[in-house]
């Protein structure tokens, strides 16, 4: 990549957030099925989150939320099913589903620590590792083109207070992965809703990396330019840390850093990859803040003149899922920090900016492809596209990423200023 700003690449507002166009209904209630329940560690009794859940033999799916919880809607003609239920470090779990069950679930998780212990670890060339997973993107991934479901979130926080809540349901539509280019690939708004503080001071109108795009632009094995490219490998340096089982498989986990100093900010973080399969299944990343201004210049599009923007950080989180021999994007979450004060103005304002996509459905072999007017271009934001709209059915039979209790008390607020 030839910076990190140019390829992970999609605004969002803090102040401007969501939009959509009309969209068709997606079948009567009364044909589906919810699925409700909350997934613990059965250990320690404590909620997980980000908790893969889908249902077996199908590509339908979701993620817990902070809390652990979920909800699943499936066609009744398609049960009696089971769900799988993954998280790193943890096995396995399945559940049967009755064909009209529909009390909350609870699902125990349990931990894979007393299994990591008789794995004996190797010692292994990291970097050769890395490569030959990026070698083996064309025959791990995708060789069709696919239109994914995703369900995406976008919130602000001014402190720990919501000033704004974004929701989607996106189209994205990915060409093959045996050619790593994701010009082709575009993203479109089925419908969305946008919730935004009324007070006059918790406008900023500041534009940040992020947004929709997220499908596109954070997918690193599909996107060469950010991340897995041989050219880009020479300014890290990497090296082994403990095995992980994700999906009940043996996980590489490779560290990298930053080993040179360039004009641009690089990143740190971690690639997990499939030991037999050699391929990537996880990557936590951040933004290397050490210089405030290059880590400015990669997050920062735009602000108004006199508002001193300061960086804390930004993270990103992408995880794939294996279906049948084949490695698919499942989820993205991109995290920034930053503070902001005016000139002259003795205290700094700390705002949070969270994005998440987690892929609901997947159509493979999609001839299909978004028109361009209808594609979401990496210099919108959500209140180019989406209308305010919000009510407790708006999702019909979509699946989402369940609500924390504190966002839902957040909308409760917002609304009543909107009133």
């Amino acid at each position: 990549m030839k910076n990190v700003e140019k390829h992970l690449v999609g605004w969002l507002s803090v102040c401007l957030l969501l939009c959509s166009y009309p969209v068709w209904a997606q079948g009567d209630a009364g044909d589906y099925l919810t699925i409700v329940g909350m997934v613990k560690d059965k250990q320690n009794k404590k909620a997980l989150e980000n908790v893969n859940v889908s249902v077996h033999g199908s590509n339908i799916g979701t993620v817990t939320n902070a809390e652990g919880e979920f909800a699943l809607k499936i066609k009744k003609t398609e049960t009696p099913r089971e769900l799988d239920i993954s998280h790193i470090g943890y096995v396995n779990t399945h559940i049967s589903l009755e064909k009209e069950t529909a009390a909350m679930l609870t699902v125990w998780l349990t931990p894979h620590s007393n299994l990591l212990n008789e794995v004996v670890v190797f010692a292994e060339n990291p970097r050769m590792i890395v490569e030959k997973a990026i070698n083996k993107i064309p025959l791990n991934y995708s060789d069709k083109r696919d239109m994914l479901t995703g369900f995406y979130r976008e919130t602000v926080q001014k402190g720990r207070r919501y000033i704004g809540i974004s929701e989607a349901v996106l189209d994205v539509s990915k060409t093959a992965y045996t050619n790593r280019n994701i010009n082709y690939d575009k993203v479109r708004v089925e419908k969305g809703r946008r919730l935004l503080s009324q007070k006059a001071s918790d406008t900023l109108a500041v534009k940040v990396v992020g947004g929709p795009n997220l499908g596109v632009t954070l997918d690193v094995v599909k996107n060469k330019g950010a991340l897995l490219d041989f050219e880009e490998l020479n300014n890290y340096e990497f090296w082994m840390a403990e095995s992980m089982l994700i999906d009940n498989r043996m996980q590489y986990v490779i560290n990298f850093r930053p080993k040179v100093i360039l004009m641009y900010a690089l990143l740190y973080g971690k690639l997990y990859i499939d030991r037999e399969r050699l391929s990537f299944t996880r990557i936590e990343m951040s933004l290397d803040m050490q210089n405030k201004s290059k880590a400015t210049t990669a997050i920062l599009y735009k602000k108004p003149l006199g508002l001193r923007f300061k960086p804390q950080e930004l993270s990103y989180l992408v995880t794939y899922k294996d279906v049948d021999g084949k490695t698919y994007l499942n989820y993205i979450r991109n995290t920034i920090r930053f503070k902001c004060d005016w000139k002259r103005k003795l205290f700094s304002t700390s705002y949070t900016v969270a994005s998440e996509m987690v892929v609901t459905d997947r159509k493979e072999g999609v001839l299909e492809n978004i028109p361009n007017k209808e594609a979401f271009s990496l210099n919108q934001i959500f209140y180019d596209k989406v209308d305010e709209y919000w009510n407790s059915d708006f999702w019909g039979n979509y699946n989402i990423i369940e609500p924390t209790e504190s966002l839902e008390h957040a909308v409760d607020k917002l609304k009543k200023q909107s009133n």
